[in-house]
């Protein structure tokens, strides 16, 4: 979607628009919870900002320095809240959800969503895939949500049940074109008890599934479970391995520290296993949050369900160039923005249902994403220039430098033991140059802000296939699995594809369907239709 106001789309949708599941899939948030969807008018909260606004602008009028120290003070504060939480995670050693073991009998059905749009050339990998999933063939609904609009890719999913038996969904042009509208769309046609999301060039570990299921069975109250994520590609260059950092500090140190205080955790937005009736409960993903699956992290602890993690990972493929990665972090910084304007409306609520925990992981995560990338660059140079004037005498700076030195080695050392603990080494010069990558988010951030106000719902696509590592590497066979701290071979890869990474928004051909429909709540399905399940 290209921007288009959601008020225009959903007064003209509120006329015109009722093809069964269509709607349903764009709107149902929004129609019965809005202040859950980024879709009513996003703007922070006059009680968040009217009442200190003003007294700190009288404040400065009459004691501009008491102002001054007191935004020292707090930046102080909070950079010194964040180096305890990278600090802590990178010494406590991860806790897995408790499991119940199951037979292939007592299993659940889970169904597998996988969205897919402008990804034809990454169906068959998809196929080989998926017939790795340890979980009985008869217990696995597999869909397919694709865009009507994107013949490519319907045609190559089509072609590729020869290989793997699959359904697909196409999801007729109605309100935004993102990927939660086609998670919904899948969700409504789902058989499982259980709902696993992928994304098209993920490689899981074939045990994943079953793992969750277990997890599941041993807590009746959780809601979603989180797989650790990775890349098959973390070789290929600086950027994928500086990408490799990052996912290993968020999976293997972050996330198990939130899960141990018992926060909400922002999930990742793939690998992620729900119980259905908390789906149901949350009002399934928002489909104008180009960050869904972080704000239906916050969302479920808002309506009393847990959050756990299970060790199989996924393997993923991370963009190879500046172009690709940039696009994909606007995308993350606007969604991370968007998630904590949407959840500071329910504030109150939040805290009342998950501890005041949930609104500390809030404001530690999506706000601090959003603020860091934009104060990084101009905190380092402070920081230079304070370790700079301290040879000359003045060291009035050197607090402050010292803190901001403390952060930077905690968040080091945060991802340096999550890399270990996610099954690779490594090297220094990666690890010393992790600043360097860190000031790349402040143009990713100026372009989220750019967006922000016009396109908050534009969806930036990277492209995937354009690397020649190979999506999984039998021949390695700890290239999934948690090495707690302990050293593992790097997967091996291939040389980097020759084709750059492209970007495309996910704009629908014709963002209004002039055809009438009649608006229905469920996928029709024919009276004792079967649903073949997915063999290999």
């Amino acid at each position: 979607m290209d921007g288009t106001s959601p008020d225009s789309l959903h007064g003209a949708y509120h006329v015109q628009a009722q093809r069964p599941c269509a709607y349903c899939a764009a709107f149902d948030l929004l129609d019965a919870r809005p202040l859950a969807s980024a879709g009513a008018p996003l703007a922070p909260p006059a009680a968040l900002w009217a009442g200190p606004g003003v007294f700190l602008a009288g404040l400065a009028l009459e004691a501009p320095e008491i102002v001054a120290g007191l935004a020292i003070t707090l930046a102080l504060l909070f950079v010194m809240g964040v180096t305890a939480l990278r600090a802590s995670a990178s010494v406590l050693a991860p806790r897995w959800s408790a499991r119940h073991p199951l037979d292939d009998a007592s299993l659940p059905v889970i169904s597998v969503i996988i969205a897919l749009h402008d990804e034809a050339e990454v169906v068959p990998g998809l196929a080989a895939a998926l017939s790795r999933l340890d979980y009985p063939r008869g217990k696995l609904d597999i869909i397919l949500a694709l865009e009507a609009h994107d013949t490519a890719t319907c045609t190559a999913a089509r072609a590729a049940r020869r290989r793997g038996r699959w359904r697909v969904l196409a999801a007729p042009p109605c309100g935004p074109t993102t990927k939660p509208r086609a998670l919904n769309y899948a969700l409504q046609a789902a058989r499982g008890s259980l709902i696993a999301v992928y994304d098209a060039e993920d490689a899981p570990h074939p045990a994943q599934l079953r793992a969750a299921a277990e997890a599941f069975a041993a807590d009746a109250r959780l809601g979603v479970v989180q797989a650790p994520l990775g890349w098959y590609n973390a070789r290929d260059n600086w950027l994928t391995r500086q990408f490799a950092l990052e996912y290993a500090a968020q999976f293997h140190a972050l996330l198990p520290l939130y899960a141990r205080l018992g926060w909400p955790l922002p999930l990742g937005g793939t690998s992620n296993v729900f119980r259905r009736a908390a789906l149901d409960k949350c009002g399934g993903w928002d489909p104008f949050n180009v960050t869904e699956d972080a704000d239906l992290g916050f969302r479920l602890a808002l309506h009393g369900w847990r959050a756990g993690l299970i060790g199989p990972s996924t393997l993923e493929e991370a963009p190879v160039t500046l172009k690709a990665w940039t696009g994909q972090r606007s995308r993350w910084l606007k969604g991370h923005f968007i998630t904590w304007l949407v959840q500071m409306r329910q504030a109150r609520q939040l805290c009342d249902a998950a501890g005041p925990g949930a609104l500390a992981c809030l404001h530690l995560t999506m706000a601090a994403n959003a603020i860091s990338a934009l104060v990084f660059p101009a905190g380092l140079a402070a920081i230079i220039i304070a370790l700079v004037l301290a040879g000359t005498g003045w060291t009035q700076g050197l607090p402050g430098a010292f803190a901001g030195l403390a952060a930077l080695a905690a968040a080091i050392a945060c991802a340096r033991s999550g890399a270990r603990r996610a099954g690779f080494r490594p090297a220094w010069r990666d690890l010393a140059s992790m600043p360097t990558y860190w000031l790349l988010q402040a143009p990713a951030m100026m372009r989220a802000l750019r967006e922000l106000p016009a396109r908050p719902y534009l969806w930036v696509k990277t492209r995937h296939g354009v690397s020649t590592a190979r999506r999984d590497n039998p021949d390695v066979p700890a290239s999934h699995d948690p090495g707690h701290g302990r050293s593992r071979r790097p997967v091996p890869v291939l040389r980097l594809a020759g084709g750059a990474a492209q970007q495309s928004a996910q704009t629908p051909p014709d963002p209004l369907d002039r055809r009438s429909h009649s608006r229905r709540r469920r996928l029709p399905v024919s009276a004792g239709a079967s649903v073949r399940p997915f063999r290999a």
